[in-house]
């Protein structure tokens, strides 16, 4: 436990993502309380200038809002917002570690999985949710590489799952 802390000390709080805060207020979105691990992992590493997620599920307050695959019991719709908010639930993670998201230089990398009925093919729709999410937030700099799968299954039936990697302007030391 304690070698999975040392690699994931947050930085010391600033001035808690003032830019970032604000272009979310202006979508009506906030962020959330960092999900609690399901397993063992911690939700962020800093790497360098660079910030590594782990999955994130689409938690509001603890709990799952919607199981099962998409194309069956959840619509793409539906599932696009739940990607939606897993990438929240990534920034949360973010700025739990590094303490201010205005850090961020770029989006680099969002891999999304969707688990989805055996004739659904529209996992690129589903997890456009988080990318038009990154888009909206941090303009140009939330333009990103992206992997959308498809899957059978997600940890407790979850819909969709999102990792993101994020470049911040200058590394941070622990």
């Amino acid at each position: 436990m304690s070698e999975q802390s040392t690699e994931t000390t947050p930085a010391p709080q600033h001035s808690a993502s003032p830019r970032t805060r604000a272009r979310l207020t202006e979508l009506g979105l906030s962020l959330p309380t960092v999900a609690a691990p399901v397993a063992s992992y911690v939700p962020a590493v800093l790497s360098g200038s660079h910030v590594h997620t782990s999955g994130q599920l689409p938690f509001v307050d603890g709990e799952l809002p919607q199981r099962g695959k998409v194309g069956a019991e959840v619509t793409e719709e539906q599932a696009k917002q739940l990607a939606a908010t897993c990438c929240l639930n990534a920034l949360a993670a973010i700025e739990a570690l590094i303490g201010d998201l205005d850090r961020i230089a770029k989006v680099v990398k969002l891999t999304g999985y969707v688990a989805s009925a055996p004739d659904f093919t529209a996992q690129p729709g589903v997890i456009n949710g988080a990318s038009e999410l990154l888009g909206s937030l941090f303009g140009s700099a939330g333009q990103h590489a992206r992997s959308a799968v498809g899957v059978a299954v997600l940890p407790l039936d979850s819909p969709v799952e999102v990792d993101l990697l994020v470049e911040l302007h200058t590394p941070l030391t622990p």
